[in-house]
């Protein structure tokens, strides 16, 4: 919705009223008409009218439930509820989301709630992909059950997780597809599944492209602006400066670029950047940034398609979705 408004020329709220066509909001055939071009021009498919969701007649909507550790600070969490809630209302039914802080309790208190409700299926969500030890009320339910974000052991539940790996490969390839031989990396807390597989990427792209893995160009970062910022600063103090920089989230590119400029140099002519998520942020930086997409919102479409099929069975294949990524103008060739 970001690139269309910045291709038509309005806000992002305007392209949300359009494209959902939302009743009451009054806008004039010629703003609509230009949002709708400029989706077109950019490849999307756009619907020719929107329909009210068709239901049975005495019949309610199904409920759907959808417990997150964390809401608030987390733009993941609101694309995974985004993509499931889309999917659902285009059949009559409806998303009730919690937010369990990580508390014991509290998401014992949610299933409960959920269940009285009459829910007839339960979404299982955390922001940091991970393995995780079901609650024993959600192992015992025989409402259906989907982990979004993380994966149970045994895969007894179907569950859907970003290709990490496949990510962080595509985006150090990228780099090395642009004649870069010498890339940097600045990785998350690599106690987390998604560091450790971002930077397994990382290592394969250069494998495939027969460039030696130099530990010296590895650095540990926490996923904040001002390591990104203070790992800059280490590469750039390297007696052989790398000429590309992978930032394994765009929180860390941020502070990337910070030491980047105030060490007078441009980027992509004297450096390239690629980040990784996909933040709005992303897009607003000088240059934007080129990234990768976490496909938060796909994940939650994917868990309402599982809910359709209503396929049951013992032990479900740990699903992976793509990451895509996303060009703009912060990579060039090294100089």
């Amino acid at each position: 919705m970001t690139d269309i408004a910045r291709e038509a020329g309005c806000s992002q709220a305007t392209v949300s009223f359009v494209i959902n066509n939302a009743p009451g909001i009054r806008l004039s055939d010629e703003t609509r008409r230009r949002v709708l071009d400029a989706a077109r021009r950019l490849g999307y498919s756009v619907p020719a009218g929107k329909a009210e969701p068709k239901q049975q007649a005495g019949k309610r909507n199904r409920r759907i439930g959808f417990i997150v550790d964390q809401l608030a600070t987390s733009p993941e969490a609101v694309q995974a509820i985004e993509g499931l809630t889309q999917a659902a209302r285009a059949q009559g039914d409806l998303v009730f989301v919690g937010q369990s802080d990580n508390d014991a309790e509290i998401e014992s208190a949610l299933i409960d709630a959920f269940v009285d409700q009459g829910v007839s299926a339960l979404v299982y969500m955390t922001i940091f992909t991970r393995e995780v030890d079901l609650p024993l009320e959600l192992k015992s339910l025989d409402t259906p059950v989907y982990l979004l974000n993380c994966y149970a052991a045994g895969l007894a539940r179907p569950a859907v997780v970003p290709s990490e790996i496949a990510g962080g490969q595509r985006a150090t390839h990228y780099l090395v597809s642009k004649g870069h031989r010498r890339v940097a990396t600045i990785t998350g807390e690599i106690w987390m599944e998604a560091a450790q597989d971002r930077l397994k990427g990382y290592r394969r792209a250069l494998a495939t492209a027969d460039i030696p893995f130099d530990q010296d160009l590895v650095f540990n970062g926490d996923w904040s602006a001002s390591a990104g910022y203070d790992a800059t600063r280490k590469i750039l103090a390297l007696p052989e400066r790398p000429t590309a920089i992978f930032c394994q989230n765009d929180r860390m590119a941020i502070g990337c670029y910070e030491a980047l400029k105030e060490a007078g140099l441009d980027i992509p002519r004297d450096m390239s950047v690629i980040g990784y998520d996909d933040e709005e942020i992303a897009r607003h930086l000088h240059p934007r940034l080129t990234t990768t997409v976490l496909p938060h919102r796909a994940m939650g479409q994917w868990v309402f398609e599982q809910m359709l099929d209503g396929v049951v069975e013992d032990r479900y294949p740990l699903t992976k979705l793509e990451c895509p990524l996303v060009e703009r103008d912060s990579v060039d060739k090294p100089r």
